[in-house]
C-alpha cells in the first residue's frame, strides 16, 4: 500500500511582510530624520543690488593663504591673535561686518576656523571667494 505525502513545499516567496517591514523603516527614518537638526554656520553670501548705498560701516577683511596664515587687514596674525583682534571689533562695533578672503585652493578647514569665530564673536561674516 503506498502511502502519499498530502504537504507538498511550496516554492513562492510571500512578500507582504517583506513590503510591510519596509514600510515601517520608511516611516521610522522619515521620522527620525525631521528631528535631526544640523549644526551649520550662519553665513550671508554677496549679493547684488540695484540700488546700492554707501556704508559708513568699517569692514574689515581676513585673508587667508594656502599655506594657513591669517592676515587681518593686511596685518599677518595668528589664529589666538586674530580671535583677540576680531573679539575686540565685536565689542567696539554694534554690528560689525567682515569679509573672509581665502586665497584660491585655501584648505576648508582654515576657512571654517574663522567663521567659527566670527559667530561666536556675532560677527557678520561675508565669504569673497575671488578677488577683484
Amino acid at each position: 500500500m503506498g502511502i502519499k505525502k498530502r504537504n507538498k513545499v511550496s516554492a513562492q516567496f510571500n512578500m507582504s511582510s517583506l513590503t510591510d517591514i519596509i514600510f515601517l523603516l520608511l516611516i521610522f527614518f522619515m521620522l527620525t530624520s525631521t528631528l535631526v537638526a544640523p549644526n551649520a554656520l550662519n553665513l550671508k553670501l554677496p549679493s547684488s543690488s540695484r540700488t546700492s548705498m554707501p556704508s559708513s560701516q568699517r569692514i574689515d577683511d581676513v585673508t587667508i593663504s594656502q599655506g594657513g596664515n591669517y592676515y587681518f587687514n593686511n596685518k599677518r596674525r595668528d589664529l589666538e591673535s586674530l580671535e583677540r583682534e576680531l573679539e575686540r571689533l565685536a565689542r567696539s562695533s554694534s554690528k560689525p561686518t567682515m569679509t573672509i578672503s581665502p586665497e584660491r585652493g585655501t584648505p576648508t578647514e582654515y576657512v571654517v576656523a574663522v567663521m567659527d569665530i566670527a559667530m561666536r564673536h556675532h560677527i557678520n561674516a561675508v565669504l569673497a571667494t575671488e578677488k577683484d
